[in-house]
């Protein structure tokens, strides 16, 4: 079979049995929009028509659900989701096969989806990230085709354009009326914005709204409006909301990750962004979080007001909101209470759909308008090309989620990473599979130093002035190789288990069937 390179130097077959035909990626930014917007089929509900029916297998005999569709489901109800397997136990029931499963991420609760792909129901799987049993068996095989991994804002993208076309669109939908209305902070599994549905239920030829709180009509906020859902089902329980979100989002206390968080901010204020209408991302683990902490000690000392935080919002940026340090969260996905409550209550704390938040195809995704993004790593190697797909094993356990858009639009991308995991060194001469391309990479930041993006000259004259400790990449490398050896290289089979897209739709790099 004849091969391609693409512009990070990954060879990749010319296509993919199972994927098709492989656009490789040329550059963050070099690939243009060549397709017109698509559009569901125009339809209508007459007057006294009932969207209410009794049940999910309703649903399936309506519409009618066949084999070969595809259906999608978000996940902001995140490892408390009920939905996909209520939807898909039906499709069993009714001897469906050869479905596709476009759901936004997967969670160790969606493990009977492994069971689905054994034994026919399950053909295909599109998502932007994978943990637990389903991600295992991925790496092992299991699934007859090569699971597509998109990032947040291509998944919209591809909505959009055309590329995934979705059959019926399932919305887990926290609070619904009778007639379609949807929002996600209302009931007993409120889970806040739902952005990542929000693309679904515009493009989506049938649209199906499944809820545990149904409320008189009309509800208000909405989310989703009535003018794009066919159907309405009361279930039970479309969620646990122990799963759902954390209850509270604590920033580390490992003194290593304190340093390094600390180092992060000294970098921000260094790069000359901490003026009054800084914007802001960043993750909701514990590093992440304690760097957005020494950011606003910085904020208050200089009476710096921000202009807004944006991405999966956790009660630590709500707080900053409350204090007048930002003055609007723009909201993707609710991570923690605190944000559930905000978002429910606050006028400026704005639910925003997943093309606005990222889709690289549009007139401008938010991302876009980021002076400074904090993101972690799995690894990252010495051209800056950055893993989060697979670990240590070769084994799926995560995905882009938003951090190839969220690297593409910021002004300065910082990565934090211990220099070392698990007795492991992170930095690599090159990384297994390559999520976040090294051109949107600008800075890494480690306990034991600081390296620089090559491209990026105006930052280390900067860090250089301000006193950093700045070393290269390879420096970086050689310290951590020295403290705990050159990992072995992993060896992974021949089938190609996984496709990694880019935002733009082009393949950066393929998951090999781990040994």
């Amino acid at each position: 079979m004849n091969k391609l390179t693409n512009a990070i130097g990954r060879d990749l077959p010319e296509s993919i049995e199972g994927y098709g035909k492989v656009r490789p990626f040329a550059g963050a930014f070099a690939t243009l929009p060549d397709m017109p917007r698509q559009a569901p089929k125009v339809k209508r509900a007459l007057p006294g028509e009932q969207k209410l029916v009794e049940n999910i297998e309703t649903v399936f005999k309506r519409i009618p659900i066949k084999d070969d569709m595809t259906l999608s489901f978000h996940h902001h109800l995140r490892n408390g989701d009920g939905v996909v397997n209520l939807v898909l136990a039906v499709a069993a029931k009714l001897g469906l096969k050869n479905l596709t499963v476009a759901v936004s991420s997967v969670f160790p609760v969606h493990a009977p989806l492994v069971e689905y792909a054994k034994n026919g129901v399950v053909v295909g799987l599109d998502t932007n990230y994978m943990s637990g049993p389903v991600a295992q068996a991925v790496s092992n095989g299991v699934f007859p085709r090569p699971v597509v991994m998109r990032t947040h804002g291509g998944r919209a993208r591809a909505i959009e354009c055309g590329q995934l076309k979705i059959d019926v669109a399932f919305i887990a939908a926290p609070a619904a009326d009778d007639y379609g209305n949807v929002n996600g902070v209302e009931g007993p599994a409120a889970c806040g914005s739902l952005g990542y549905a929000i693309p679904d239920a515009q493009y989506a030829d049938h649209v199906v709204a499944i809820t545990d709180h149904l409320m008189p009509y009309p509800l208000s906020p909405v989310s989703i409006p009535q003018t794009r859902v066919d159907y309405v089902v009361k279930v039970d329980c479309i969620g646990d909301p122990k799963g759902i979100v954390s209850g509270t989002t604590k920033i580390t206390r490992d003194p290593v990750g304190l340093k390094i968080a600390e180092t992060t901010a000294k970098v921000i204020k260094a790069a000359g962004l901490l003026t009054d209408d800084f914007s802001f991302q960043t993750g909701a683990g514990g590093a992440s979080l304690a760097a957005a902490y020494y950011v606003r000690q910085m904020m208050e000392e200089a009476g710096v007001t921000g202009s807004f935080a944006l991405g999966g919002i956790t009660g630590y940026m709500v707080e900053m909101l409350e204090a007048g340090l930002f003055r609007k969260l723009i909201d993707v996905q609710s991570f923690d209470l605190d944000a559930v409550r905000s978002i429910a209550a606050n006028p400026k704390h704005l639910e925003v759909g997943a093309d606005y938040y990222a889709s690289p195809f549009t007139m401008g995704a938010a991302v876009n308008k980021l002076d400074v993004v904090v993101l972690g790593a799995t690894e990252i190697d010495t051209a800056f090309n950055v893993n989060v797909v697979t670990g240590s094993d070769g084994v799926v356990m995560g995905g882009s989620g938003g951090h190839s858009d969220a690297a593409a639009g910021a002004k300065m991308t910082i990565i934090v990473t211990n220099l070392l995991r698990g007795r492991l060194p992170i930095i690599k001469g090159q990384v297994l599979t390559v999520t976040t391309p090294g051109e949107t990479v600008d800075v890494l930041v480690t306990e034991r130093g600081i390296a620089v993006n090559p491209n990026r000259t105006d930052l280390y004259e900067k860090f250089k002035a301000a006193g950093l400790p700045l070393k290269t990449v390879e420096e970086l490398q050689e310290l951590a190789e020295k403290m705990a050896g050159i990992p072995e290289n992993i060896t992974t089979g021949e089938k190609i288990v996984a496709v990694v897209e880019y935002r733009d739709g082009t393949v950066i790099d393929v998951v090999r069937q781990a040994k």
